[in-house]
């Protein structure tokens, strides 16, 4: 099974995404787990918007996990469902180089998966 809704949507104009996204998403080498289901509706709407992102940051293949995600009476099953302690879908973990969670974002907010990890991002990075 794939994950093929987390493939950048080739009608998004990269230039639309803001530059500080964009920095915040590249910057430490975090590594991203991304779970979904190409069959789940918040999935379709989202991970196309999301794996632009990415590419638009530039962040290179080897620090994107896909993962995903079937449905079987009505619990969620997949590669590091139970050990990520997965529930909604989708649901992105950031992590630093060394396997550190630092940020997830867990099926909707309101604002784009980017947007949301960004902020999260600075924010961790202001502290620092």
């Amino acid at each position: 099974m794939t994950l093929e809704t987390l493939d950048p949507d080739p009608n998004l104009d990269t230039d639309a995404f803001d530059d500080d996204v964009l920095a915040a998403l590249d910057a430490e080498a975090y590594v991203f787990h991304v779970w979904g289901g190409d069959w789940c509706i918040d999935c379709q709407e989202q991970l196309p918007a999301f794996g632009a992102a990415l590419a638009a940051a530039g962040v290179p293949a080897d620090r994107i996990e896909r993962y995903a995600v079937s449905k079987v009476d009505g619990r969620k099953e997949g590669p590091g469902v139970e050990e990520y302690d997965i529930e909604f879908i989708p649901t992105v973990v950031v992590e630093s180089p060394d396997g550190e969670e630092i940020v997830r974002f867990v099926e909707s907010e309101d604002v784009p998966i980017a947007t949301f990890l960004a902020d999260r991002l600075a924010e961790i990075e202001t502290v620092a």
